[in-house]
């Protein structure tokens, strides 16, 4: 679901991008209150973990179409929404920026899509209510389904919304809303049960991350090694390997984009603000579309300005399995990197004030 510049008017992207920042602004702020030494690795572990994750397209039969998840609705499970929304940017800047999955104007928008609205408002007004405090195994794994499929139906509408107030591209608003909403029906309940499944393990390892992230506090308890280690272990298996097997079908923003127009990439725009970022998009993108460039490429090829997402193909083909595998490995050592950074810089002003 990640949105490409060839959707976006400037004054849309524009203005999601400083709904966006702001946002970090007021999660740094109220993060560094209750910020530990605990929380910053699991923050930068969970980071690298969704980024590998994020690179698994499963196949939805029936339809020529996949998906993969979000996960901000699991980083707000286990970290609570501030840092959870911290630690999904951190990946969402890292994808643009290194591997060209999502525009750079599109950026504000992808990360108030997929970042925003699971983790306040799936989170708290979804998963918090049906799974409140009681200890039924059910709870916690309805919850997570409903606020799931409910974050990512928000998610797909506000692509809709996004792309119709731009009136830069020739999707109408009915059928594209029609065909954006039940593909990712869809995906949100896959990613229900893979989310519930991830919280259940962690829940029989350390409960006590989930009550912290629940209670908006600092951890407390016994070491998270193993966590850390399991979730580092967990991110470099999928991202190095489990990524071979990703779905090559378009994604649900792709497919549904093809479905319309009966082609598979939009025509961009190659001046102004488009133009710009999209020149310093392929500058800065070393592995574009989750693979290796090849050498006669180097200079001129990038993911395409008007490809309206993630090219699902090109984490298959082309570099083949090493690129997946060298893309899946960085990916995630960047994030985990920079999100590190960020919390080290937090603490830092945190014992300053």
């Amino acid at each position: 679901m990640h949105m490409a510049d060839a959707l976006l008017s400037p004054a849309v992207g524009g203005t999601l991008w400083a709904a966006s920042a702001g946002t970090i602004a007021h999660c740094s702020a109220k993060v560094r209150k209750d910020l530990d030494d605990r929380k910053v690795p699991l923050m930068g572990v969970l980071g690298a973990f969704l980024f590998a994750a994020q690179m698994i397209n499963f196949s939805i039969p029936g339809t020529g179409s996949s998906g993969h998840l979000g996960g901000g609705l699991l980083l707000a499970i286990l970290l609570g929404p501030h840092a959870a929304f911290l630690a999904i940017a951190s990946v969402l800047v890292v994808q643009a920026l290194f591997f060209a999955d999502g525009g750079l104007l599109a950026l504000g928008c992808n990360i108030f899509n997929l970042g925003f609205l699971p983790t306040f408002v799936a989170y708290p007004f979804l998963y918090r209510k049906i799974a409140g405090k009681r200890t039924e195994p059910a709870r916690p794994v309805i919850a997570a389904i409903v606020a799931a499929v409910a974050g990512l139906q928000m998610g797909a509408f506000a692509v809709v919304l996004e792309t119709a107030a731009s009136g830069i591209s020739s999707l109408p608003f009915r059928a594209f809303v029609v065909l954006m909403q039940p593909i990712h029906l869809a995906i949100g309940i896959v990613e229900g049960f893979a989310t519930a499944a991830v919280v259940s393990f962690v829940c029989k390892m350390r409960p006590e991350i989930l009550q912290a992230a629940a209670e908006a506090r600092p951890s407390a308890g016994h070491s998270l090694r193993n966590v850390l280690l399991s979730f580092l272990a967990a991110a470099a298996l999928t991202g190095g390997v489990v990524s071979w097997f990703a779905s090559g079908a378009p994604d649900g923003l792709e497919w549904s984009v093809a479905k319309v127009t009966g082609k598979e990439d939009l025509e961009g725009q190659e001046h102004g603000i488009h133009g710009v970022l999209s020149a310093l998009q392929e500058k800065a993108a070393f592995l574009p579309g989750y693979t290796l460039k090849k050498p006669a490429e180097a200079k001129s090829e990038g993911t395409p300005q008007g490809d309206p997402g993630r090219d699902g193909k090109a984490k298959t083909e082309g570099g083949g399995r090493l690129g997946t595998s060298v893309s899946g490995l960085v990916g995630a050592t960047i994030t985990l990197a920079l999100v590190l950074l960020a919390g080290f810089l937090l603490k830092r002003r945190s014992r300053a004030a």
